[in-house]
């Protein structure tokens, strides 16, 4: 396999195959198996279920380039970070990496406990092949990145979990790595330290540096990532750009399929509703009163919103305002936005949870609530079958185009959200600059000088 100068990382056709024993004698049996097998040469019984972690995956990472892996628990993710790293041998293929590798596999991984915070410093940077006169000269940078204080001096044994991952990382990012692999390490880091980590992560980008990142995230994949590699049982099912390729992970994690469920003996003509505003009565009067789902017609929709959900629920339709224009072209910053989405239920469903997100085009949340976030008094069984939840809300935006998510969910008896109907990126909006302010949001701080 040809290693090209503009990579960081080649995998080629990589596989994994662990033997599974279903009791600790069967292991010691095909010991002498193989044994046998070695000194007649005639294939032996085998007393173990081969459980095959990879098949046949393949990747190329380029250098200075922000791949992150991506898949359901149990799919290999960790698996193929290790074998690139060294520490696992594949069944079957090649890997080969150009450069200086560190990783972030485990918390603490490669860290005695016994040892103090700062004993552990120098113990790890020398497994990953620094000298003692390198480790000196970054040793305050480490120690500031790591931000424990007086800990430094205590047994690593002492340590929380976020503080064990704020040193190992603060080691493994100041030695200037070619390649960097986080392994869902970030994610037991606060928001303060894990804004420190991304920025460090950009920096090392920018200076070179390949970064891969499994993690749960699908947030930090669009932000933060160059491509996405999406793996399931073993096999790599998509490799590209991140937001399709998480689409298609929220696919898999969710499910697309719609469960089959019968339509309620309540129609719309038939619901008890409440009378709808008057703005809204005056433009649309049949609004909640029409039977079919007319959201794709309407002005501002996005006709490559990801959906999915069990379609228990749907989202019908929506009539988004500002002051008294309907599906307005251009919303000014920092006017008031009043969106109206009709909804109607397929079956009964326990306390209901309507959301709505507000996103940039590089996905980057801006803004999100729900029902149960904002704290709204509990439907607790979704009667009646059809209504309309509105969401008001200050665009307090900087100009650009910006996407409204909507969605509903429920819980299941252990508490685990279950999707309905989420029409991500579902309606698209153009904010026209009022005023002058960098960043996302407008904050309208207020400046004066004593």
């Amino acid at each position: 396999m040809s290693f090209e100068s503009s990579h960081a990382i080649r995998v080629a056709d990589i596989s994994k195959c662990y033997a599974i024993y279903a009791r600790p004698s069967d292991r010691l049996r095909q010991m002498g198996a193989s044994a046998l097998q070695r000194v007649t040469g005639r294939k032996a019984k085998e007393f173990y279920e081969p459980f095959w972690a990879l098949h046949g995956v393949s990747l190329d990472v380029r250098r200075g380039e922000c791949v992150a892996i991506i898949g359901r628990n149990g799919s290999g993710k960790s698996t193929l970070l290790q074998i690139i790293t060294g520490t696992v041998a594949p069944s079957g293929g090649v890997v080969e990496v150009n450069g200086r590798v560190a990783a972030l596999l485990e918390l603490g991984s490669g860290f005695n406990p016994e040892f103090t915070g700062l004993e552990n410093v120098y113990l790890n940077a020398s497994l990953l092949g620094m000298r003692r006169d390198e480790v000196d000269s970054k040793l305050d940078d480490i120690l500031a990145f790591a931000d424990i204080g007086d800990f430094i001096n205590q047994p690593v044994k002492t340590y929380s979990s976020g503080m064990v991952v704020r040193l190992a990382f603060a080691v493994q990012a100041q030695i200037n790595p070619e390649v960097l692999i986080v392994d869902e390490a970030l994610a037991v880091g606060d928001a303060r330290f894990q804004a420190k980590c991304f920025a460090r992560l950009r920096e090392l980008r920018e200076r070179g540096t390949s970064i891969l990142l499994v993690t749960h995230s699908t947030e930090q994949v669009v932000t933060h990532c160059d491509r996405a590699v999406l793996l399931d049982r073993g096999v790599k099912l998509a490799d590209g750009l991140p937001r399709p390729v998480v689409n298609q992970y929220l696919d898999l994690l969710y499910g697309r399929t719609a469960a089959q469920v019968t339509q309620g003996e309540n129609s719309a003509s038939e619901c008890s509703i409440a009378m709808l505003p008057e703005l809204l009565e005056s433009f649309d009067s049949d609004f909640l009163r029409r039977s079919e789902a007319l959201f794709a017609s309407r002005s501002l929709y996005n006709p490559y919103e990801h959906r999915w959900g069990d379609q228990r629920a749907e989202i019908m339709d929506f009539v988004l305002f500002t002051g008294d224009r309907a599906y307005p072209t251009i919303v000014q910053a920092r006017s008031m936005v009043t969106c109206y989405v009709r909804y109607r239920f397929l079956v009964e469903v326990i306390r209901p949870i309507f959301g709505m997100t507000l996103k940039t085009k590089e996905g980057l949340t801006v803004y999100g609530t729900n029902s149960e976030m904002a704290d709204m008094e509990k439907v607790f069984v979704s009667d009646p079958r059809e209504g309309v939840i509105v969401f008001r809300f200050d665009m307090n935006c900087s100009p650009g185009d910006y996407f409204i998510s909507l969605g509903i969910a429920s819980r299941d008896a252990s508490g685990d959200v279950v999707p309905h109907d989420r029409r991500y990126d579902a309606i698209h909006v153009c904010v026209e600059r009022r005023g002058e302010f960098l960043g996302v949001t407008d904050l309208q701080a207020e400046l004066k000088v004593l």
